[in-house]
């Protein structure tokens, strides 16, 4: 299993376009320099008024696949 770090601002219009079709993947930049992309739904679940702010430890399999997200 592997991991990355990503910090993260998104509003939540912003979000909203992801959610509701028009983008399905968040690309972003890791802290260690990787550029990951990912689903956008694995977000859902840290959404607010706002839109989504933080720093994220996203978890993969040793396949690349998505395996939980964590909010550090």
């Amino acid at each position: 299993m592997s991991a990355v770090v990503i910090d993260i601002s998104i509003s939540a219009d912003e979000y909203l376009r992801w959610y509701s079709g028009s983008a399905k993947h968040v690309l972003a930049h890791a802290r260690d320099g990787r550029k990951i992309r990912f689903p956008a739904s694995i977000l859902q679940k840290f959404v607010t008024r706002e839109g989504i702010q933080g720093t994220f430890q996203i978890h993969f399999s040793d396949d690349r696949r998505f395996l939980k997200i964590d909010r550090l």
